[in-house]
């Protein structure tokens, strides 16, 4: 059987792969601060008996891009988006810390700040608890101020601040919950107070609808050449098996 019948199962593969990459992308193009997955193909040489001709094809997944979404005004007081670069921390289910730049930000029943997918967001010393309160106000620098019922409007007590953050870009990791990890376990972030956040806003998905259209639709129409490729190889075996019976 021709090698070649491989080279284009593994091409069709990849495309596969590379297809659910750029798909999972435009289904969170509505995703608060999610961050879209690059996706790069490259040839691995097929080894063994021969002319080193073919080649067969490995999709990866080489970095994800932290460009910035576009800003949204909500006017919601628990809404922040961070201006420029920088990260919210967040407490992971493991209880290591980790970042996003989804700014959705609620109250629960307990009182902890959370994001807007349930992630207790990290102050001073652990998940920011809120107490009750008439109005909560979230300054630039992260500092969270509430008026306590029964006092006037300018009486504002500061409770916690958000632990922004700016690590690295080379030494992060997105996983397969969307957050954003360092390499290692346990690692414990710097805040950084050059940070500043929009209060009122959040940040919409950096993922580019058109682009990743045209992506799919090009996967789509590499995947069908595979496939005739495929069809090809198996013609030829069926073509040499009758000349072999002929003999």
């Amino acid at each position: 059987m021709d090698r070649f019948l491989y080279v284009s199962m593994t091409g069709a593969k990849q495309n596969m792969v590379a297809q659910e990459v750029h798909a999972n992308n435009l289904a969170n193009i509505s995703t608060t601060g999610f961050r879209k997955d690059f996706v790069q193909a490259r040839a691995m040489q097929v080894y063994g008996p021969g002319q080193a001709t073919r080649a067969y094809a490995l999709t990866e997944r080489p970095a994800t891009d932290f460009q910035q979404g576009t800003l949204q005004q909500t006017g919601r007081d628990l809404d922040v988006a961070i201006r420029g670069e920088g990260w919210i921390t967040v407490q992971a289910p493991n209880g290591d810390e980790a970042l996003t730049r989804a700014g959705d930000l609620q109250i629960d029943v307990n009182g902890i700040l959370r994001t807007g997918v349930g992630y207790p967001v990290l102050g001073n010393g652990g998940p920011i608890s809120i107490p009750e309160a008439e109005k909560i106000e979230i300054g630039t620098d992260g500092t969270i101020s509430i008026r306590a019922k029964g006092q006037g409007p300018d009486v504002l007590t500061e409770v916690n601040r958000i632990k922004l953050v700016n690590p690295d870009p080379a030494t992060l990791r997105k996983g397969v919950d969307g957050l954003i990890r360092a390499d290692g376990e346990g690692v414990v972030f710097d805040p950084d107070a050059t940070i500043q956040i929009h209060a009122g806003f959040i940040e919409g998905s950096n993922v580019n609808a058109v682009e990743s259209m045209t992506e799919i639709i090009s996967l789509a129409r590499q995947f069908e050449l595979q496939v005739k490729m495929m069809q090809e190889a198996e013609q030829k075996t069926e073509s040499m098996a009758r000349l072999l019976r002929v003999q």
